[in-house]
């Protein structure tokens, strides 16, 4: 007599396919994480320093030596002093998401990516509030002034302060994701707009148009004698750009994880923060 067909076996088959499901997806999304960083032709990379946790903003020495903040939350960050010989000390600790951080006034300015902290200078060891954000992330220096910009969902600022008396404008307000603020060597005044996937022109008409839309997620930007540079703050697959103001961008790297800030290393190449991989990378043309 043939035995009756196992009412558990579609049981059985769903189990499977659900795990099976999952063990792909487990293997994608490794493969996204371990999958090696890919340079464009013309251009090489190399890891110059690792373990440095949620590297975020990148300040080059004189000395040969580096500034590098870890962005790591609830007053766990710090801003990591590496010196030439690739020796490492906190400058400052006890910060939330330091983040922003340029080189002006003969010391260096930072920010923290959380609610209510200040924008600060620190200058022959001394730290000094300069003013109050609100999750301020982007930074700017011209000399004269100190651009800051928050990352705040629909309710981001630009600010700009004054050194000369300390005065603090509001610039803009009602941004949505902007992380980023930078001067062209044509002047113009550019923001990034990341949830619109876009790169905004400041005006003093208030219309800040669109230079550049279509990208994914684009954080940080630097300007030079190249172009834009762009970086995508993207857990996975994320990408450098490079674009010469013609056409569509350029990828310089891919198949990077979170970069975030890009600046020139002094020896004709570049220094890049990849955050999500905890390291910097060093980025070189041929010549």
């Amino acid at each position: 007599m043939p035995h009756a067909p196992s009412r558990r076996s579609p049981i059985r088959l769903a189990l499977a396919a659900t795990g099976l499901l999952v063990v792909a997806a487990v293997g994608f999304f490794a493969w996204q994480d371990f999958y090696p960083v890919q340079a464009a032709s013309g251009w090489s990379y190399q890891v110059i320093h690792d373990d440095v946790q949620k590297a975020a903003s990148l300040v080059p020495l004189p000395d040969g030596g580096l500034l590098v903040s870890q962005e790591l939350k609830d007053d766990q960050g710090n801003i990591l002093h590496i010196d030439r010989d690739g020796k490492r000390r906190a400058m400052i600790d006890k910060l939330s998401k330091p983040d922003g951080m340029i080189a002006a006034q003969d010391g260096w300015v930072f920010s923290q990516e959380s609610p209510d902290r200040p924008v600060q200078l620190l200058r022959d060891g001394k730290v000094t509030d300069l003013f109050m954000g609100n999750a301020v992330q982007g930074l700017w220096d011209d000399g004269d002034f100190l651009y800051a910009i928050e990352d705040r969902r629909d309710d981001g600022r630009l600010l700009r302060y004054r050194w000369s008396d300390g005065h603090l404008e509001v610039l803009r307000e009602h941004l949505n994701e902007s992380e980023a603020i930078t001067r062209c060597t044509d002047g113009r005044l550019l923001y990034s707009a990341k949830k619109d996937g876009a790169i905004r022109q400041f005006t003093e008409d208030g219309k800040d148009p669109v230079v550049l839309a279509g990208l994914n997620q684009p954080t940080f930007l630097m300007c030079d004698a190249r172009g834009i540079w762009i970086s995508e703050d993207s857990t996975h697959r994320a990408r450098l750009l490079l674009w010469d103001g013609k056409g569509e961008p350029r990828t310089i790297l891919s198949f990077l994880k979170a970069p975030q800030s890009i600046v020139p290393d002094g020896k004709g190449g570049y220094l890049l923060a990849e955050g999500g991989r905890n390291r910097v990378l060093q980025l070189t043309p041929a010549h």
